[in-house]
């Protein structure tokens, strides 16, 4: 098999309205964003660089966020399949990765680390930062060929393709390993970093082919002024917006959703604890 998947509950009559109005991922777009206060977060990982000298970004805290999200919230962590959704047994999280090609353009890329809620905030971060070295050193055969193959198909049959590996992939829950593609490639989350990009914020559109119902888009962290007991001062801020699926998601669950990540980004000591496993999962808001 492909995923580890479980029935989900019979849908209620908003989802079942939302599901007959709405017939391709690429419909639903449903968008959100969040300002956040970032003082707590920078000084986290000004003080976690010292502590233990491992690289940690402002894009790590949010895919372990969001990762931890999904587990508090499972029934966030879906997939539409034959036509209604399906949970999803592991939380998987894809950080979308610039990788620069010979011709002085960057394309971008996946780095996807598996059952990313079991693993600490330092394991996570390892995790991803090998998986992130790796894509861009070209050093994952699996999408290099990938790539290769999508080279040569034409590009009027390349939406055909994508639908066709697609339901192979999800709808038929197909473990394609043995053909030489990745086993769910793109996990339960999509994380990209605008602000490595110097961009505010941005709506990022879904991938319909990838069945992922949650794109996360953290922005640049910059400095506003900002109330603090009726004056204002110099603050840190961040924009954090969100892309989903309506049909999937609805407002009030994506709203929690956020909300963990929020809660989590403005007080991350709160998450993970210095001296607790530097980063055992924990709950916050």
């Amino acid at each position: 098999m492909n995923l580890d998947l479980q029935p989900a509950p019979p849908p209620g009559v908003f989802r079942k309205l939302a599901l007959g109005t709405w017939r391709a991922p690429r419909d639903p777009s449903a968008y959100g964003t969040l300002e956040l206060r970032m003082e707590r977060a920078l000084a986290f990982l000004e003080d976690w660089r010292a502590r233990t000298g491992q690289r940690l970004t402002v894009t790590h805290l949010v895919a372990k966020a969001a990762a931890d999200a999904l587990r508090l919230y499972p029934e966030a962590n879906v997939l539409m399949r034959w036509g209604r959704p399906a949970h999803r047994v592991d939380v998987g999280v894809c950080v979308l990765v610039a990788q620069p090609e010979s011709s002085g353009r960057a394309d971008l890329t996946t780095a996807t680390v598996p059952r990313a809620d079991t693993l600490s905030l330092e394991d996570f971060a390892r995790a991803l930062e090998s998986r992130v070295a790796q894509v861009r050193a070209r050093k994952d055969a699996v999408i290099e060929r990938g790539k290769r193959r999508s080279s040569l198909v034409p590009g009027f049959l390349m939406g055909l393709v994508l639908r066709l590996l697609s339901f192979v992939w999800f709808t038929l829950n197909v473990d394609l390993r043995w053909v030489g593609m990745p086993r769910d490639p793109f996990g339960s989350v999509v994380v990209t970093s605008l602000g490595s990009l110097g961009l505010e914020r941005g709506f990022v559109a879904m991938a319909p082919y990838t069945r992922v119902p949650l794109v996360l888009a953290p922005g640049s962290v910059r400095r506003v002024p900002v109330v603090e007991a009726g004056a204002l001062v110099p603050g840190w801020v961040m924009t954090l917006t969100c892309t989903w699926d309506a049909r999937l998601l609805d407002v009030t669950l994506v709203a929690r959703v956020l909300r963990h990540i929020g809660a989590v980004l403005e007080d991350p000591e709160g998450a993970w604890p210095p001296g607790e496993g530097r980063g055992s999962p924990g709950a916050v808001g």
